[in-house]
């Protein structure tokens, strides 16, 4: 089974490809095309890093094809009352007396040190489908746990979801 997409992360994937096909492409077979023009390529290091950098492109896109190929599409429809994917969490976090704020999002998109939390994190997996006011345990391991409280859930979409970034 392949990684859990929504249809969102889908056409941003979609908009990547293009945009390393169209422009990413074109501009690393044309650095590679000057590089190889200044001679001997023995000693020529631009030709080596061009060469490079248009492989791993290419890389990339094969990459992310492969991804959508093996895809498994999911909904990102929830309740309105319950935590879902795209959701921005507010949690009370018990044991340390703070409030956290997360954005669940697919494990792609996952990123804890931009608050992007997967749904296949401990965390994750914990608070999908809870509501307000739930208490609930997070099982970090077969030791050790900890409670947290959903003190908020927004449903509405972030600006950073209609940017295009590299997944």
């Amino acid at each position: 089974m392949g990684e859990r997409l929504t249809k969102h992360d889908v056409e941003k994937i979609e908009k990547e490809i293009e945009y390393r096909k169209l422009v990413v492409r074109k501009d690393a077979i044309e650095a590679v095309k000057e590089a190889r023009a200044q001679g001997d390529l023995s000693e020529n290091f631009e030709y080596y890093a061009a060469k490079k950098e248009k492989n791993q492109n290419e890389s990339r896109i094969r990459y992310l094809e492969r991804m959508l190929k093996t895809a498994v599409v999911i909904s990102e429809e929830s309740k309105e009352d319950e935590v879902g994917l795209n959701n921005t969490v507010t949690l009370y976090m018990e044991d340390d007396d703070e409030e956290e704020i997360y954005r669940l999002v697919t494990s792609i998109r996952g990123n804890s040190l931009s608050g992007l939390i997967s749904t296949e994190s401990p965390i994750g997996k914990a608070i999908l489908g809870h509501k307000v006011g739930d208490r609930v345990e997070i099982k970090v391991s077969d030791d050790f746990s900890y409670y947290v409280v959903i003190r908020k859930i927004d449903k509405t979409e972030s600006e950073e979801d209609d940017k295009i970034r590299s997944f």
